[in-house]
Formats: structure tokens, C-alpha cells, sequence
């Protein structure tokens, strides 16, 4: 599979990676589907301390914990679990960001993480002090380059300009064309990398989810949907919908990488086999934009 450059690091991530929040917590069942995304050629993963209580990364952890060095483990901090209470709280500081990683390394069973991403954040964040703690912990040898996951421009902007991200994870999808207007020329331009979760949009963006009728998503009515899958099969010939949708976060030059999630091996294969296909022509590229909506923000915070 081919591999794109993070940014301006040296990390070159599988052009698909897999998004590790839908492998569940049967620990042989995960594990059988992470073992067969590397044996296909992907070496990216990502996952976070909020999937499952921390489940998730120790599922990776025991899974990749004699393939280490050929993997780009990539997790985030952020959202705060607090013993005997439902849900979680959102701390961004640095006295938290500090003792999660150690948490995280202990549950992947590792001494470094490739990519370690704050999971959200908003604008009235003690941002410098965000960025202070990956930067000691890039110089402590526990993370070797820090990211963002978000969808807010201003926190996005924010980072661009005071940090030293090399990645911005966001939602990005034929059906959420969002980051197209403010977000990838802003990061295209300073050398960033995208990473495009939801490039299937839940399903709705593959053949099973063609028959899905009677749902809104963003700013598609109720209804909608049906119409524009089949539009979207008559702009791409013979390619299947799950081919296009994949391939069309990949066609900007920022996006580094798509992760979409898989919660069984036939998920899983039918993906990777989908993103073997050849990369969208102009010519599609144009009939896709022609048949979906150019989304817009609508909160800034």
C-alpha cells in the first residue's frame, strides 16, 4: 500500500490506516482484524485512552507488542475519565496531559508514541500551556510528534500558528466537504497533514449503506440521500461507491492518510481492496463535486 509523509516529519503512514474505536473489547476478535490490516500493508493505527476505558489501546498493545517497530502508533488525551463517575470531562492541561501518556504507553505497552494528538479542545483552552506539555514530552523521548483531532477552525488556526503540530485529524468525506473551504489550504499551506476519519460516513458512503433511506447527515435532508448515492454511481463508472468514497479524501494533497474504522475482517478487506483502486481522475473529481454539497462551518468556537 502506499505511504504518504506525516507533515514534515519522518513518518510515512499507509495512505489507509485503521481507525481502531470500532474493533469492540472481544480481545481475540480485535486482534484477528489488526493482524490482518498489517499483513495487508497498513502500518498506521489509530486510537485513543477515551475507546472503551482504555480497552482499546491494550487490545493494540498485546496485539502489535512483537511488531512494534514496523507500526505507526498513533492515540490522544484530552478527555478525562474521573473513577466513579459516568462520562468523562474534557482537561487539556498539562499536569494531565503528562500523567495520561504514561497511562497510554503502559496500556500499549510501549516506551514512545508516533503520534500523540490532542482529542479536541476549544478556544478558550490554556493553549500555550497544551502545547508545552508535547513539546517536553517530544524532548523526553515519550511521543515523537504531536497532532490535533478537531473540527473547529479558530482551535485549528490556533495551533497552526503557535505550535508545532505536524498532523490535524478531522472528518472529511464526499458527504462533509467541510474542511475544503477554510481548513486544508490553511494546512496545505504550512506543510500539515490531514487525516481524514469518516471517509465513509458511517456506511452511508459504501454498497451496504445504499439501501439506508430515511436519514439526515449534515446538511442533507431526510431522504436525500438515496438520490445522491445513485448520482454518485453514474459520476464514477465502473468504480463501486465505496471505491469513490474512499479515494476522495486521498485526492487533495494534504491528506496524508483515511482511517475508516472496521468492526470484522470482511469490513476490513472490502476496504483495503477499495482503496487499491486506482486514484479518482479529474474528471471524477469534478463529477462527485458536481452532485455534492460544499458544506460550510457553522461554529467557529
Amino acid at each position: 500500500m502506499k505511504k504518504n509523509r506525516l507533515g514534515q516529519s519522518d513518518l510515512y503512514v499507509s495512505a489507509m490506516g485503521l481507525g481502531c474505536m470500532s474493533l469492540g473489547t472481544d480481545e481475540t476478535h480485535a486482534a484477528a482484524i489488526i493482524h490482518e490490516a498489517l499483513e495487508l500493508g497498513i502500518n498506521f493505527l489509530d486510537t485513543a485512552d477515551l475507546y472503551d476505558e482504555g480497552r482499546n489501546e491494550e487490545i493494540i498493545g498485546n496485539a502489535v507488542r512483537h511488531r512494534r517497530a514496523d507500526i505507526i502508533l498513533a492515540t490522544k488525551v484530552g478527555n478525562r475519565r474521573i473513577p466513579g463517575k459516568e462520562g468523562w470531562s474534557w482537561d487539556p492541561s498539562k499536569a494531565y496531559i503528562k500523567s495520561a501518556v504514561k497511562e497510554s504507553l503502559r496500556r500499549l505497552q510501549t516506551d514512545y508514541i508516533d503520534l500523540y494528538q490532542l482529542h479536541g479542545g476549544t478556544i478558550q483552552d490554556p493553549i500555550d500551556e497544551t502545547i508545552e506539555a508535547f513539546e517536553e514530552l517530544k524532548q523526553e523521548g515519550l511521543i515523537r510528534y504531536y497532532g490535533i483531532s478537531s473540527i473547529r477552525p479558530n482551535v485549528i488556526r490556533e495551533y497552526v500558528k503557535r505550535s508545532a503540530i505536524i498532523s490535524v485529524m478531522s472528518q472529511y468525506s464526499i458527504l462533509d466537504r467541510r474542511p475544503e473551504e477554510e481548513i486544508l489550504p490553511l494546512l496545505a499551506e504550512h506543510g500539515i497533514s490531514l487525516i481524514a476519519r469518516g471517509p465513509l460516513a458511517g456506511g452511508i458512503l459504501t454498497e451496504q449503506g445504499r439501501s439506508r433511506t430515511g436519514k439526515a447527515y449534515l446538511d442533507y435532508e431526510t431522504g436525500e440521500l438515496p438520490g445522491l448515492q445513485e448520482h454518485l454511481q453514474q459520476s464514477t463508472g465502473s468504480r463501486t461507491l465505496t471505491q469513490t468514497a474512499l479515494h476522495y479524501p486521498l485526492a487533495h494533497p494534504a491528506v496524508a492518510a483515511i482511517i475508516p474504522g472496521a468492526s470484522s475482517l470482511a469490513q476490513l478487506q472490502l476496504n483495503i481492496a477499495a482503496a487499491a483502486a486506482s486514484p479518482l481522475s479529474p474528471q471524477e473529481l469534478e463529477a462527485v463535486r458536481r452532485v455534492s454539497k460544499p458544506n460550510r462551518y457553522t461554529v467557529h468556537l
